[in-house]
């Protein structure tokens, strides 16, 4: 980690915030903030703004090439909850909960034994996901052969008992 900055007590939800901060994690800092500004979201605003201000920690700091740093890691968490009540049903009152976030965001050089940080990123994430489906894929296949054999034990057993009577 190269420089760090967060925004704290937003008044946006986090739900609202982490689709847009799919689109730019492992991704340059200058081309995020390029991208960003092609999406019409309030987070992407809010994104754009922490990212500048993580750029300008990394000047401060003396980072030698600003063109290399990218996005390592950024999370969107919740914060405090403002609490409020309007009519609901039947006479009751109903709250409404108005949410607040705190993201982070961390950067950090680029440069890796002369690979491309961004690709590894996305080859691993998706070798990830592969083997997460292909895990989930033998799951769901242990537990039918186990429910076909639960089913052919039933009627064996209900076979048996035709038979006795």
């Amino acid at each position: 980690m190269i420089s760090k900055a967060t925004l704290r007590y937003i008044r946006i939800s986090p739900r609202k915030v982490r689709p847009v901060i799919a689109l730019i994690k492992g991704k340059k800092a200058e081309d995020a903030i390029s991208m960003l500004h092609s999406v019409k979201k309030k987070a992407s605003a809010l994104l754009i703004d922490l990212i500048n201000s993580a750029v300008a920690n990394a000047e401060r700091k003396g980072v030698a090439d600003i063109s290399t740093l990218y996005v390592s890691n950024l999370i969107a968490c919740g914060g405090p909850q403002l609490k409020r009540f309007r009519a609901g049903s039947m006479g009751r009152a109903s709250t409404i909960r108005k949410r607040t976030s705190h993201i982070t965001v961390e950067l950090d050089l680029l440069t890796v034994k002369g690979t491309n940080v961004e690709a590894e990123n996305t080859e691993t994430a998706n070798k990830k996901i592969k083997r997460i489906k292909a895990s989930e894929n033998s799951q769901q296949k242990e537990a039918h052969a186990v429910k076909k054999s639960k089913l052919k034990e039933s009627a064996k057993i209900e076979h048996s008992k035709k038979g006795k009577e």
